[in-house]
């Protein structure tokens, strides 16, 4: 199974733990799962992370920076550009999922529920997933 991983998924992983992390660390435990990425993605993840207003620690980031690279398959394949009217910058995700042939995008992110007509990937919160996957 591939899947897609938002960044509000990541950052709540970082910063409150709980059910996003819990998410995050069963799908990079899980051989049979692989998280796909972008480079735009990696490099959204790695630069939100740093955002001053989260506050994080060095070792902190750095947990979560090596982690983003070693858990992660990088897609670099091209796809066509997708038109995302609710949120543009959130295109990306669709795309890597569309190039990706991702099975299920992860998301926190409610403007996604437009999305299910872009392609054929699933797109489920963070809570169905853990019901549907971990619970």
């Amino acid at each position: 199974m591939r899947v897609v991983i938002d960044t509000n998924v990541l950052i709540s992983a970082i910063i409150r733990d709980r059910k996003p992390e819990t998410v995050i660390l069963f799908v990079v435990s899980n051989p049979d799962i692989e998280w796909i990425v972008t480079p735009g993605i990696s490099d959204e993840y790695k630069n939100v992370i740093r955002r001053p207003k989260f506050k994080l620690p060095t070792n902190i980031l750095n947990h979560w920076i090596e982690l983003i690279d070693s858990a992660t398959t990088v897609i670099t394949e091209k796809s066509p550009v997708i038109i995302f009217p609710r949120d543009q910058k959130d295109a990306m995700f669709l795309e890597c999922a569309l190039i990706g042939q991702a099975d299920l995008l992860i998301t926190g992110d409610g403007d996604f529920k437009d999305a299910k007509k872009l392609n054929n990937t699933k797109i489920l919160s963070v809570s169905l997933f853990y019901q549907l996957m971990i619970a």
